[in-house]
């Protein structure tokens, strides 16, 4: 039982009346007790202890938070204690704010704003909590505010504004706080110069990721990792895969994070050989043997089209996840195992260990598509909406649609489209229309087309489609008046593409790399 007779302010006495302490085992840790008016300092507020252990026992309070509700009796606790503004208890409880996913930055910023001095671990923890939430003006605005203060922003500091600026697209911003950071010699700590590569190779700038990443004199594992994250996200999987080979070289071991970057690059590049490279690796390696690692290359060699390599990999994984399901289902799916693909997901139904999420419902309707399965297709939706409470994407009414169309459907396909609860894009129906050419059903095409037109009038394939609608139902005139409305408002057809066939683009890269890994590691 615990009774407030008389307190330390009019705030804790309110605040404090409308809670109750539910905490689980909240008694191990603050026993009965009675406060009373002759109580008349802070280590009172916790009797049996010293200042510092009350401090210690507010602190393991947070652990149990799972809500902003247990955080507002925490807090309530807190103000009554006579710890409101103590820095330490308060900085717990702003980061719960800034970084849990169940935290509130306007509770945070209610909290921060009457802290007489916060320091600067209370102003980095604001300026993170905004950068969660993408509020770029308020993460500046505190940014700024701190600095009035007279409080030195530090490497903590940048590393989460150029964070912002990279999840926001802004590179001058991100140049700006660059200019900053030289200024006051923070470029050559490492927190903040890995923070510098990982913004500029998110804008796309991986010129310049690449320069500040070989000005450091000993690149460590992360920059290695972020270097190597940069060239794949920008599409240069070449490069990325000799930044692996010379980290290997440069005595730093990879991690997960590392063989699951480069191994998605052996994926994009159809580098089976290197990809198997890796693979020998992985095996030679006990740090790169996690569920992320074995999902990638499942992932890579059915993209390279090694389908039974990823089904051997496949079946040789415990502790299968669902992205493990969803990437052998969609693997098989996209190279015509339909038969496969449903059996597996069936089997994964049937061991009730994953539930089967949007992902899986694509690969499965993915696999319907390439066999013609239309009955099994209607059969998955409704399994997935009305069964499994998945809201459908537009990629699973797009495959939806693409199925009911191949088969004729086409009018069925067109009230799904109708009956939509977001709106349609151009694809979709341009999908619809190419159906309506396939089963020369002239009088939707025209309803679709004008779909289309409200969305991207001047796409010259849905000019040619209807054209060839009314081709192959014998209507040359309409042909000639839609071939006549092209031309009059300028709508060209794309350039003819050139095409050829290199044999085995990747293998040189992967020869001389692995040759002179494997030279290096030998001398």
């Amino acid at each position: 039982m615990i009774v407030l007779n008389g307190g330390k302010s009019n705030l804790a006495r309110s605040l404090f009346s409308r809670v109750e302490i539910k905490f689980p085992h909240f008694q191990l840790l603050l026993p009965k007790f009675i406060w009373s008016s002759d109580r008349k300092t802070p280590t009172d507020a916790i009797p049996n202890g010293c200042y510092f252990s009350k401090e210690q026992r507010f602190l393991s309070l947070f652990k149990q938070c799972s809500a902003v509700k247990d955080l507002n009796q925490l807090h309530a606790r807190i103000i009554q204690s006579g710890f409101d503004q103590n820095l330490f208890v308060l900085g717990k409880l702003i980061e719960f704010c800034a970084v849990s996913a169940h935290g509130d930055m306007n509770y945070a910023v209610a909290v921060f704003n009457r802290i007489e001095n916060p320091d600067g671990f209370l102003w980095n923890t604001m300026i993170r909590g905004f950068g969660r939430i993408s509020n770029l003006p308020k993460a500046f605005e505190f940014y700024k505010r701190m600095l009035e203060k007279g409080i030195a922003a530090d490497n903590f500091t940048f590393s989460f504004l150029l964070k912002i600026c990279g999840q926001l697209g802004s590179i001058m911003l991100g140049k700006q706080l660059h200019v900053n950071i030289l200024k006051l010699g923070l470029d050559s700590h490492v927190y903040v110069r890995n923070t510098l590569i990982h913004m500029y190779g998110g804008l796309k700038d991986v010129k310049l990721a690449r320069n500040l990443f070989d000005e450091m004199p000993k690149p460590g594992l992360v920059a290695w990792n972020t270097v190597i994250d940069c060239h794949v996200s920008c599409g240069m999987y070449n490069e990325a895969l000799a930044l692996f080979l010379q980290m290997l070289q440069s005595g730093v071991e990879p991690d997960e994070a590392t063989l699951v970057v480069t191994v998605s690059a052996c994926s994009a590049l159809g580098a089976l050989d290197f990809g198997r490279w890796v693979h020998s690796h992985v095996k030679d390696n006990d740090s790169g043997k996690t569920i992320a690692v074995f999902n990638s290359l499942i992932d890579m060699y059915a993209k390279c089209g090694a389908v039974e390599d990823a089904r051997e990999m496949f079946n040789a994984t415990s502790g299968k996840n669902i992205v493990t399901w969803n990437t052998m289902i969609m693997g098989l799916a996209t190279h015509g195992d339909v038969e496969d693909a449903l059996t597996l997901f069936s089997n994964m139904l049937a061991e009730k260990i994953v539930t089967p999420d949007g992902v899986t419902f694509l690969g499965v309707l993915c696999a319907c598509n390439h066999g013609g399965k239309v009955e099994e297709g209607r059969r998955y939706f409704d399994l997935m909406t009305k069964h499994c409470n998945i809201q459908p994407t537009v990629k699973h009414y797009g495959s939806m649609v693409d199925i009911l169309g191949r088969a004729g459907f086409v009018e069925e396909a067109y009230q799904l489209i109708r009956s939509m609860p977001m709106e349609c894009n151009a694809v979709i129906w341009r999908t619809l229309l190419a159906a309506c050419r396939m089963h020369g059903n002239v009088k939707l095409g025209e309803r679709v087309r004008s779909h289309v037109l409200e969305i991207e009038p001047d796409h010259s394939s849905d000019y040619v489609l209807l054209a060839n609608i009314y081709a192959s139902s014998g209507q040359w005139n309409e042909m000639m008046k839609v071939r006549k409305s092209m031309q009059r408002k300028g709508v060209q057809k794309p350039e003819p593409g050139n095409s050829f066939l290199e044999i085995n683009p990747c293998r040189k890269l992967e020869m001389e790399t692995v040759e002179n890994y494997n030279n290096a590691e030998t001398n």
